[in-house]
């Protein structure tokens, strides 16, 4: 088939690796891309947010799948303009994007459909907010109701800084339309995980489990940033865990939005936080693949990701044979100085070494300069994945290979995985 992957990001990397490793691709496409995918896929200029412009540019060049990497095309309508086209896609529309698209739709919908979450309340002013927070204790937990490109969610320690964060969104307007509206929401203390699932409307197929490390510094400290690296699957997590999880959270998301008259085919990923009794509490929905969860999940998953996708897009989950975890992936994200705050950009990425069958640098924050160097372009930089048989062989390659690259003022944690190669996950 030929197959347009949307994005160009180090998710929309790997999902081009896993896609030229299938046996249903012929031909593979990117928009925009980056220079790791260009290296894999074709890639074309466009803005992948323009419906109307990702329909033309799939028409015209014939395309028969499309795999939506971000979240701001689902949540602007592209999936819905692609399949009025007649085109295959895997990723919601927007009725269904709103589950990420609006913090306070997605609570109300947990909440309308039993889904376990947190308490909370939707804030228009100011008066709302102190509220909403007096009736809390630290730390608190804010969030903007809409896209902020992964700087919407706060966990102020104290009622002014949270009072604080929340005149910059409402006052301010420093986060635009998407902090006109506040969730604010009772905090849940316990492990946090990611489980993704493949949902073609009816049928849920779970993804190999994975944990993200959102903070910016070792030891979980520092600011929350996209997420500074991951592993899968989690050694804690088995069958029995992922039967709770189906039980409690998937299928009812499954079935509550098919009551609602909401089509869903697409990703749905559930950050969910496991409470010390072994309950559950849903974080956020998200719907698409995560960052830097897929540069892990999809290696690790044992299947042809790229039949997966297509059965997906199709309706025909239920009629496929469905792998788990073949192997254990670890990815170590290089960052910019700074991030995720301010840094500089265009310093020159050297790389003493070289990948093998088992390691993978995906490109996230990259760009080709005037010399054909390539230099950072962003945040987050890379992703450096290794494969193995255990998580401490994995771990171990991922943090040689990262050893190899360099550039100024690059910054990435040293704890990745520590914590379940330690047995103190959960």
């Amino acid at each position: 088939m030929k197959i347009m992957v949307l994005g160009g990001g180090g998710r929309e990397h790997a999902v081009v690796h896993a896609f030229a490793k299938s046996s249903i691709t012929t031909e593979l496409h990117c928009c925009p891309g980056n220079p790791g995918i260009a290296k894999l896929a074709k890639c074309h200029a466009g803005d992948i947010c323009c419906p109307n412009d990702m329909k033309k540019l799939c028409c015209d060049l014939g395309i028969e799948l499309v795999f939506v990497g971000p979240e701001a095309p689902l949540v602007a309508g592209t999936a819905d303009a692609l399949r009025d086209a007649g085109i295959l896609v895997v990723g919601p529309g927007k009725s269904g994007a709103r589950l990420e698209g609006s913090k306070a739709f997605s609570k109300q919908f947990m909440k309308r459909h039993n889904i376990p979450t947190s308490d909370f309340d939707i804030c228009t002013n100011l008066d709302e907010c102190r509220a909403a927070l007096s009736k809390r204790k630290a730390p608190f937990v804010v969030k903007a109701d809409g896209l902020a490109a992964g700087k919407g969610a706060f966990l102020p320690e104290t009622y002014d800084e949270a009072i604080d964060i929340c005149k910059m969104m409402l006052v301010e307007q420093k986060l635009g339309t998407s902090g006109n509206l506040i969730v604010i929401e009772d905090f849940v203390p316990g492990v946090e995980t990611t489980v993704l699932a493949l949902c073609d409307g009816k049928t849920i197929r779970v993804l190999p489990s994975s944990q993200d490390h959102k903070r910016a510094l070792d030891g979980d400290k520092g600011n929350n940033t996209g997420g500074m690296g991951a592993y899968s699957p989690v050694p804690w997590i088995d069958d029995k865990f992922m039967k709770k999880v189906t039980d409690e959270i998937l299928n009812p998301t499954v079935e509550g939005l098919a009551s609602d008259g909401i089509p869903f085919i697409g990703v749905i990923y559930a950050g969910i936080m496991v409470k010390k009794d072994g309950s559950l509490s849903v974080l956020e929905y998200n719907v698409r693949l995560g960052d830097p969860e897929t540069q892990v999940v999809l290696p690790a998953f044992g299947g042809d990701f790229g039949e997966a996708a297509l059965a997906c897009a199709k309706g025909e989950l239920s009629k496929i044979k469905w792998a788990g975890a073949a192997r254990t992936a670890l990815g170590v994200v290089i960052a910019s100085g700074g991030y995720p705050g301010k840094f500089e950009k265009g310093y020159v990425i050297t790389d003493s070494g070289a990948d093998g069958d088992d390691t993978f640098i995906y490109h996230a924050g990259t760009k080709v300069n005037e010399n054909n160097e390539t230099v950072t372009n962003g945040g987050r930089v890379l992703t450096v994945v290794a494969m193995a048989d255990t998580l401490q062989e994995a771990h171990d390659k991922a943090y040689k290979r990262v050893g190899e690259i360099s550039f100024k003022d690059c910054i990435f944690r040293k704890d990745i995985g520590d914590k379940s190669l330690k047995g103190k996950e959960k």
